[in-house]
């Protein structure tokens, strides 16, 4: 008998249908009237005769026709929802985010999986979970280390030994020994006054990563999680049943409670979930939908699905590889606003960076040289201001190398942090099963992520703060010989003055949100939690501040591309040229003024898709060939042939490479 799940005022109400020819009008009327049913007051209403309605899907929001019948519009145990006439939508249902409809059409269950054991993943691995590219799977050493820890557990409960967590209460109420009959319920009270979080919640990428990270950690064998509860979270992940968890609440420490203890909410039933067949609903019906029970947890459980920095974490894995991309793609955009400049390749002179060698300032010279050398890359605009009378460029372009080579050096710094934290157990207590015994400690401390990640700020703002000033290099016609705001007309056309702008603004932005918030600490739990790392709003702000860095970045290719229109007909290199026709397949040329909005987010997504440098990487793998003696690459930002393999750029064999 086909179901249906139907959200009317805050609520959600199980209808069955015995007949599939019945229409959506008919749907409708039966929640209202189960709703009206459940209510004192009959919910406000005279009878079902007298409301009207729209239904629409909770998948996507799309209207629904009541004459439809029900087998053709709705699969079965379909969700929807009622919106009564007149009513403003209720404050209890979560509607999906702006890009909730891309993420409904993008979703597709994946084929592939990854095998974790605790010990092995990456930071890309973990933004490929987030994204839905893999299920999970266990390795079978890890089902081994997750099923002997949980004797370990199972031998302190029969024995009724007093062991923090496992048969205490938790923080101030450590000393007090929880009765055995009570092991069971006192998990779900953790469970349920630790679900104390606000603000909009994760996205659903964010969540996977999260979901994905706290079971890589229990897979390590050291939180005394069992194998059967363990499978069940893996399977509530391959079915993408997200929980609601909202971004704000965590300090750091003891881990990230307040956020895992909403996603540990949604596996036991209660709270929030959202799936792409449901969009958001209670999440005992998404698991429903999904044919998944509700967890029950046992003695240890709700403490093993809450104790860690997976929150920090998984934001930060995502903060390193997006910092990793426009990184790379810095350099080629610094490269073409420096040719439509005019300016000269001899600051990145191979002897200049070879007595100064740090290993990002080498790499970003020799990126330079790769996109301009003019004798592998005749360049017509280098050309022709050969013999001009300028010796040396503004810092913005002359110390390009040394700049943007301390964001290299400051992400690998950052990315080696995460990845142990990733591949880290933060439990406490830790369960030794070797030693058949549990052992209280600190792991759970989100100091090292929650510094990495304010250094990672600190160090990536930089991109903008340079980015902005050759914007201003760009615009400014006493500085770049181009027109005033790089537009024909000047005056009547306004061209890129407030883009340039909009640079500046996001950079003073930026400039607020690199205060450190690690050197914060507030005492909590009564003292018993006396030093915090205040590590979740380190990774928040720092993925905001890699947003504005992509933003800027972006307004400087814009300007950049425009800049040549005016050099034309002269041509710049050939890797940029092909960056230039990149852009020009999403941006066309400022001719006179038009809204500027969606060309920035067009150039924002291509460097966030990574298309610039799948266009130049390329050009500067091959120069890396012919030049290996002069060239040696910086581990997490230099480009690897596992990449080109993966992104390659097709170049055909007639290029001027």
């Amino acid at each position: 008998m086909p179901r249906y799940t139907v959200h009317v005022r805050g609520e959600w109400l199980a209808v069955p249908c015995q007949d599939a020819q019945l229409t959506v009008g008919w749907l409708g009327r039966e929640a209202v009237r189960r709703y009206i049913k459940n209510k004192p007051d009959n919910g406000g209403f005279a009878s079902v005769d007298n409301v009207s309605f729209l239904v629409r899907r909770c998948k996507g929001l799309g209207l629904l026709d009541h004459e439809d019948p029900l087998e053709v519009a709705l699969e079965d145990n379909e969700f929807v929802e009622v919106v009564i006439e007149g009513d403003a939508m209720s404050s209890d249902f979560i509607p999906s985010q702006p890009e909730g409809v891309y993420l409904y059409s993008k979703y597709r269950e994946p084929e592939k999986y990854i095998a974790l054991d605790g010990d092995s993943l990456t930071t890309e691995d973990l933004v490929n979970l987030g994204k839905g590219h893999y299920k999970i799977k266990l390795t079978p050493t890890a089902e081994k280390k997750v099923q002997n820890s949980r004797e370990v557990i199972e031998s302190i409960v029969k024995e009724k030994t007093v062991v923090y967590g496992i048969t205490t209460g938790f923080g101030k109420f450590a000393r007090t020994v929880i009765p055995v009959s009570k092991l069971e319920e006192l998990q779900v009270n953790l469970v349920r006054s630790h679900s104390s979080g606000v603000g909009k919640p994760l996205i659903p990428e964010r969540c996977r990563m999260l979901l994905a990270l706290r079971i890589n950690v229990l897979a390590k064998g050291y939180s005394g999680i069992s194998l059967e509860t363990l499978k069940q979270v893996i399977e509530v992940f391959n079915a993408s049943c997200l929980p609601y968890v909202p971004e704000k609440g965590t300090v750091g420490a003891s881990g990230d409670l307040a956020p895992l203890s909403h996603l540990a909410l949604g596996l036991i039933g209660e709270g929030k979930m959202w799936s792409p067949k449901s969009g958001w609903a209670d999440a005992k019906y998404v698991l429903a939908a999904h044919g998944l029970k509700p967890i029950v947890l046992k003695p240890k459980e709700g403490l093993a699905l809450i104790n860690g920095t997976q929150m920090i974490t998984s934001l930060g894995c995502e903060a390193v590889e997006r910092a990793s991309a426009i990184a790379r793609q810095a350099d080629i955009v610094a490269s073409l606003t420096l040719e439509v400049l005019k300016g000269t390749t001899k600051a990145f002179d191979t002897d200049i960076h070879a007595v100064r060698p740090h290993r990002g300032q080498v790499e970003v010279a020799f990126r330079f040289r790769s996109l301009l050398d003019s004798d592998h890359h005749p360049s017509e605009i280098a050309e022709s201001h050969r013999f001009c009378d300028r010796v040396q460029d503004a810092y913005t372009l002359r110390c390009c190398p040394q700049i943007h080579g301390v964001v290299n050096d400051t992400i690998a710094f950052a990315k080696n942090i995460i990845t142990t934290e990733i591949n880290s157990a933060t439990d406490n207590p830790m369960v030794f099963a070797r030693r058949g015994e549990t052992v209280s400690g600190g792991n759970f401390h989100g100091e090292y992520p929650a510094k990495a990640l304010d250094y990672l700020a600190i160090g990536v703002h930089e991109l903008a703060a340079i980015s902005e000033r050759r914007i201003e290099r760009l615009c400014n016609p006493s500085l770049s010989e181009l027109p005033a705001f790089l537009v024909a007309e000047g005056g009547l056309n306004s061209g890129f003055m407030i883009a340039h702008c909009t640079a500046a603004a996001l950079v003073s932005e930026n400039k607020a949100l690199c205060h450190p918030s690690s050197v914060d600490s507030l005492s909590t739990s009564a003292a018993t939690e006396d030093h915090v790392s205040m590590g979740g709003w380190a990774a928040r702000k720092a993925l905001r501040v890699i947003e504005h860095v992509e933003q800027v970045l972006a307004i400087e290719l814009l300007a950049a591309c425009q800049g040549i229109e005016f050099l034309r007909p002269l041509k710049t290199t050939t890797p940029l040229e092909r960056v230039y026709d990149l852009v020009r397949s999403v941006v066309r040329p400022w001719i006179k003024d038009r809204f500027m909005a969606p060309d920035i987010e067009a150039a924002h997504r291509l460097l966030i898709e990574q298309k610039v440098w799948e266009v130049a990487a390329p050009y500067i793998e091959k120069y890396r060939m012919e030049h290996i003696p002069e060239s040696r690459p910086v581990s997490p930002t230099a480009f690897s042939l596992e990449f080109l393999h993966k992104k390659s750029t097709k170049i055909s064999e007639s290029e001027d490479l």
